[in-house]
């Protein structure tokens, strides 16, 4: 019985991914040649022209399935917080410390700004801001942070923990950097909080 052509689509789609995302975390996306990759995923250079238009768009496709990995660890993360405040630290730190995972300091922090350019202009962007904006609009609601514009506050977050992350990853130490960016990062945040909720006052 032949499969439906939409599940065999998934299916090559996947296949593609997969062999590349492992020839890039590996290698390097530079290094990483498109006919070992096809040919480890059983398939053609026509089937990945076909499906991602060249070694670029499989990047692309690469660190999307990698970007939602890495949304759903951290939605997590900040669920398991005791409340909205601690949620939001937890989440933004745990992005930070992600950048001391080899294949995310290869694939989304060196090669992925080296062949795509700046990731605040990356597609995925827009739904992080919107997300934090969401998430710094509850605090404001709450009283727990001071009165502050949303998005705004939440493009400066943003800002802050790509660099934090970039620097990490093309640190010689990243250890260490990491350690000092989580630092200084939670200080910066804790700037956020409305008086009462520094005395511990805020409700959850």
């Amino acid at each position: 019985m032949h499969k439906p052509r939409r599940e065999m689509i998934a299916e090559t789609r996947a296949k593609l991914i997969g062999a590349a995302r492992h020839a890039f975390g590996t290698v390097g996306y530079a290094d990483a040649s498109m006919d070992d990759f096809t040919s480890a995923a059983g398939l053609t250079r026509g089937a990945l022209y076909h499906h991602f238009g060249d070694k670029k768009g499989l990047l692309v496709a690469v660190i999307a399935e990698m970007d939602a990995e890495m949304s759903e660890r951290l939605s997590a993360v900040s669920a398991r917080a005791d409340n909205l405040w601690q949620g939001f630290v937890d989440e933004c730190t745990a992005y930070i410390e992600m950048a001391l995972e080899p294949e995310i300091q290869r694939i989304v922090l060196r090669d992925g700004p080296a062949v795509l350019g700046d990731p605040l202009q990356w597609p995925h962007q827009n739904e992080c801001i919107r997300s934090m904006t969401q998430s710094l609009q509850r605090l404001v609601d709450k009283n727990m942070i001071v009165p502050v514009d949303a998005e705004a506050m939440a493009r400066l977050v943003n800002g802050a923990t790509q660099h934090a992350a970039q620097w990490i990853a093309n640190s010689q130490e990243p250890e260490a950097a990491s350690k000092k960016a989580v630092a200084a990062f939670t200080a910066l945040l804790e700037g956020l909080l409305a008086p009462k909720s520094k005395d511990g006052q805020a409700s959850a």
